[in-house]
């Protein structure tokens, strides 16, 4: 496993118990040996053959391409590292502003921000670093000046679409169910597990960012929008029960394969209360559907700090990959000065790496089939359409069934 730069403060790390192997000598062959190349994020794909390539561990000296926008939704395209710092965005931002003919003027003081798609603006420090990874499903990096903050909106895809018929209609269930299990393989697997323990003690306040740990998470939101998206476009209610029997499916057959992770994240996306109210749709569903959903929903049930999950998590053997928030959820260090809590906490982080340890210590074996709907399939996977704004996914399901219906 590739080793990442991210560090515990040497104090903590020796209060933790002997987990880790970092040996500096295989770092620095990774080192020599990793070719100097810029990088996609699974978000972020503009080519398809970018798409289909394994996943690798992304490192802080890794470059990436990242589209930065100015308030008129024009936008300069930059190379930089991904734990470059806010500061030297900016500079990269002024300097491709200078060479623009939509920029009469050059702006003297720009501050970077991140727009969601619901409008919520974020404003990063000039020393924030790796601030890409930390960016949701739909939020864009804008530049501007102090003055210009609040007239920042979302980009126009964001707050409009369009219905149509969902690509699901023409993929199986089981390929669509593969192509997950063998990315969230590929994402779970790129996590060093000092990233987790970092998380844990640092949480979002890490100064070395957990990249790949964040990644994970965000695509688990991803996918739970990616459900709720599909079903909302589709305006034919008889294609929107089907789609709902399809999502059903592939939960069960990632369930199946192990993959805790899509199964739980299709589930939520599936309770999502914009889906959830769509009241044709769901009296549409057959009986052995709406039987085998209410049994994934309690799984999901987080009652008893979430007893059922953890019992069917207990249960499987390597490989599977578990539902990552609920891995890191109540480890979190509190901010308790305590040696009892901070032992105990302590033990727990310790558990927590031995489990992931033991998930992974067996690879997952799955057959590729070089046919052309196998890599649409894939590129499909890898790229999902979503949209996450809640508001606008309410508006969708009123429209399809209104209260009155």
């Amino acid at each position: 496993m590739l080793t990442h730069p991210i560090f515990l403060a040497p104090d903590k790390f020796q209060q933790l118990p002997d987990l880790f192997s970092l040996p500096s000598d295989r770092a620095e062959e990774d080192k020599e040996s990793r070719k100097k190349q810029v990088r996609p994020l699974f978000r972020h794909f503009r080519r398809i053959d970018a798409c289909l390539q394994p996943r690798e561990a992304f490192r802080g000296s890794d470059e990436i391409f990242c589209r930065v926008y100015t308030p008129d939704h024009s936008y300069v395209t930059i190379r930089s590292r991904l734990s470059c710092r806010v500061g030297e965005i900016l500079a990269l931002v002024k300097e491709k502003l200078q060479y623009s003919e939509d920029q009469p003027t050059q702006p003297a003081n720009l501050i970077l921000v991140a727009v969601t798609s619901s409008g919520e603006k974020a404003v990063f420090r000039p020393s924030d670093e790796a601030v890409f990874t930390t960016l949701g499903v739909n939020t864009h990096l804008f530049a501007c000046e102090p003055a210009e903050l609040e007239s920042l909106i979302p980009l126009p895809e964001e707050i409009h679409w369009s219905p149509g018929d969902s690509k699901l209609h023409d993929m199986s269930a089981e390929e669509v169910a593969n192509q997950l299990v063998v990315f969230d393989w590929e994402l779970f697997s790129c996590v060093h597990e000092v990233e987790f323990v970092c998380y844990v003690f640092h949480g979002e306040q890490a100064r070395w960012r957990p990249l790949n740990l964040e990644l994970i998470l965000q695509r688990c939101s991803e996918v739970q929008h990616w459900v709720a998206t599909e079903i909302l476009q589709c305006q034919s209610l008889p294609k929107r029960i089907q789609l709902l029997r399809k999502f059903i499916k592939i939960a069960a057959l990632c369930k199946q394969q192990q993959d805790l992770l899509s199964f739980l994240a299709l589930v939520l996306g599936l309770d999502n209360p914009a889906v959830s109210r769509l009241r044709l749709t769901w009296e549409g569903l057959p009986g052995k559907f709406r039987k085998q959903f209410q049994q994934f929903e309690s799984i999901a049930d987080p009652s008893r700090n979430h007893k059922s999950y953890r019992d069917l998590l207990a249960s499987l053997r390597a490989p599977l990959i578990p539902f990552t928030p609920l891995l890191l959820k109540g480890e979190s260090l509190t901010h308790t000065h305590t040696h009892t809590r901070y032992s105990s906490t302590s033990h727990k982080v310790a558990e927590m790496v031995r489990s992931i340890r033991r998930y992974r210590s067996t690879q997952l074996a799955m057959e590729a089939e070089p046919s052309l709907s196998h890599l649409q399939t894939k590129a499909y996977v890898r790229q999902l359409q979503v949209i996450d704004n809640q508001n606008l996914l309410f508006e969708m399901s009123s429209k399809l069934e209104p209260k009155d219906m």
